[in-house]
This record gives structure tokens, C-alpha cells and sequence, in this order.
């Protein structure tokens, strides 16, 4: 394929500690790949006032994708959301975090037996919802409107049943219909797209989905939801993997597609060599199967394995090892396993 042109944003906190891990990783495999560095973020808008421009937005607009790490969000009512804004200008209307059992020792409130391993898929409405910026503020009373659209129901319930019939062609449609008009609207919506596409269906409740995910993770396949749902049930899936450092996460839209790991910019472990670069490594892997390098990408995840079933782990795993001890095994065995025919 051609050369492909990636925004690397590193943002703030150990965003620049695992992305420039994530980018290694893809030289590994030997991706044809142009980086192309963009400064955005908190630390940006410290010294000039403004966390993103227009310049910024125009620079990830002209590039294929974007590699994007993790944004610290001050405390300032002025300040508006890089990345739900990214979202939002390049229409990255499908948030897809995928989340797998690993045969590694870690601290996790699932604990699976033989043929209980769990693989699903969280699919997640990017732009609209809670997340949609219609706000109001009075002195004693601040109101959100959560914003749900026919347009964007239909095009995050096609995208979930098109994963679905991929997988194993079974679509759980979470929402809150019981309490919530708009959740009925949203609900309505994806069950006609599931019947329209002879996906096998069911529906539940955002705090049923919660308990039974806890309980019974092995039962679901493709999950979807409107916008703060799945981010809300998607931090807490993290823990059933056993970090939020173990988790990537696409956003996928009709031109663009921008990938990320599912944790923050944690400012109080940034600088110190411990963050976990897993996650930014298997957002780099969806990055790969985007661009269909599905040999590659199988790589990266054969490597993350081989990794982390050798005991090679951060602390958040109950490990000892640095950022760059583990970026570094995954890559020295990734070197092991390539030809270029990859």
C-alpha cells in the first residue's frame, strides 16, 4: 500500500511516554508510514491560551489518521474537550473499544475458569449525547441537553451490526429506555437497524449491563450505546482486563480515524518511566488493522502476548518494569517474528 500520513499527538502526561512507544512499534512491523507531529493539550494552552487551533485541526484533517495519546483537562469552565471537539470536526462518530481476557496473573475482580475467556466489543456513539456541548448555565441551576439523532443512531447501530456480523452476529442494544425518552428513540432505532440486517439482538438496561458485565462478561459479543454509557462501561470493563493500561480504543469515521488509549494523562506517574504502554501499542495494532496490515497487526498482538505471559509487566500489573522495558520487549520480539513479507 501507499505511504500513509499519521498525526502523532502526544498531548500531555504519559501520553508522551507511551505514544512515542506505540510509533516505534510501527517501524517495528515495517509500516510505510509518514509522522507528522501535532502539539496539542494542556501544556499548549499554558503558553498560548489555546489547548487547539485551527492550524492543529487543519494539519490532522490533511493526514490519513491520528495516533493520539492522552489530554490533562483543567479545572476551568472555558476550557472545552480536545478530543470530543477532534470528534466532532472529523465526524469520528464510532468509538470501538475492544476488551479480551489474558492469560496473565493480575489483579481483577473476574477471575475466569476453563472456556469462560471473554472477547467483546464495546461500540460507542462518539458525537452526540451528553457529550454534544448544549449547555446552560444560571446562577442556581445548570442544564445539559443530551442530543440524540436519527442520523447518528442509524450510522453507530450499522457500524455495530456490520462488527457483529464479523463476530459472532450478536448485538446487545444498552440503554436507560425504562426512565429516559431518548434512550426509547436511540433503542428503537438500533432494533430496526439490527432486524434490517439479520443480526441476533437483545436489549438491557445500562445498570443491568454494569452488574452483568461484572458477572457474566463471556456472554457478550458487541455492545452498543449512546455516548456516556460506553464511556462510563467502558472504564469499568478496564478493570475486568486488569488496567486501564491494557486497553485501546478507535474512533472511526467516514474519512478519518483517530486511535487511543482508553486512560488519561495521569499527571502523577507522568515523567516518572512507569506508565504502561500497552494500550497505546494495541491502539497502534487497530491502527494497523484500519489500514488492513492485518499480518502486522496480528504481530503486535502476538508480541503484547508473548510480553506479557513472560512476566514482563508495569506496576499497575503487579510488575517492576518501566515504559521502556516493555515497549522494548514487545518491539525485540516483534524483530524476532518479521520478514518483510509482513
Amino acid at each position: 500500500m501507499n505511504k500513509i500520513k499519521i498525526a502523532v499527538v502526544e498531548g500531555d502526561g504519559i501520553g508522551k511516554e507511551v505514544i512515542p512507544a506505540a510509533v516505534d512499534v510501527l517501524h517495528a512491523v515495517g509500516l510505510d508510514f509518514e509522522s507528522v507531529p501535532v502539539e496539542v493539550g494542556y501544556g499548549k494552552w499554558k503558553r498560548t491560551g489555546q489547548a487547539m487551533d485551527e492550524h492543529d485541526l487543519d494539519i490532522m484533517r490533511s493526514c490519513d489518521c491520528i495516533l493520539f495519546g492522552a489530554i490533562t483537562t483543567p479545572n476551568d469552565p472555558d476550557y472545552k474537550s480536545i478530543l470530543v471537539r477532534i470528534r466532532q470536526e472529523l465526524e469520528l462518530y464510532a468509538n470501538i473499544r475492544p476488551f479480551r481476557s489474558l492469560n496473565i496473573t493480575i489483579d481483577s475482580p473476574y477471575k475466569p475458569g476453563p472456556g469462560h475467556q471473554f472477547d467483546f466489543l464495546i461500540v460507542r456513539e462518539n458525537t452526540e449525547g451528553l457529550y454534544a456541548g448544549i449547555e446552560e448555565f444560571y446562577e442556581d441551576r445548570a442544564c445539559t441537553t443530551k442530543l440524540v439523532t436519527k442520523k447518528g443512531t442509524i450510522r453507530i447501530a450499522k457500524m455495530a451490526c456490520k462488527l457483529a456480523k464479523e463476530r459472532k452476529n450478536r448485538l446487545t442494544i444498552v440503554h436507560k429506555a425504562n426512565v429516559i425518552k431518548s434512550c426509547r428513540f436511540f433503542s428503537d432505532i438500533c432494533v430496526d437497524i439490527a432486524k434490517q440486517n439479520n443480526v441476533q439482538y437483545n436489549e438491557m438496561l445500562v445498570d443491568t449491563m454494569a452488574y452483568n458485565l461484572i458477572r457474566n462478561p463471556e456472554k457478550y459479543d458487541v455492545l452498543v450505546m449512546s455516548n456516556l454509557f460506553g464511556d462510563i462501561l467502558s472504564d469499568m470493563s478496564a478493570a475486568l482486563v486488569g488496567s486501564l493500561g491494557l486497553c485501546p480504543s478507535s474512533n472511526i469515521g467516514e474519512d478519518h480515524a483517530l486511535f487511543e488509549p482508553v486512560h488519561g494523562s495521569a499527571p502523577d506517574i507522568a515523567g516518572k518511566g512507569i506508565a504502561n504502554p500497552i494500550a497505546a501499542i494495541l491502539s497502534a495494532k487497530l491502527l494497523l488493522t484500519w489500514v488492513q496490515e492485518f499480518n502486522k497487526a496480528d504481530l503486535v498482538q502476538e508480541a503484547v502476548d508473548h510480553v506479557l505471559e513472560s512476566g514482563i509487566k508495569t506496576i499497575d500489573l503487579g510488575g517492576s518494569k518501566s515504559t521502556t522495558d516493555v515497549s522494548g520487549a514487545v518491539i525485540d520480539y516483534i524483530k524476532t517474528q518479521f520478514s518483510p513479507a509482513i
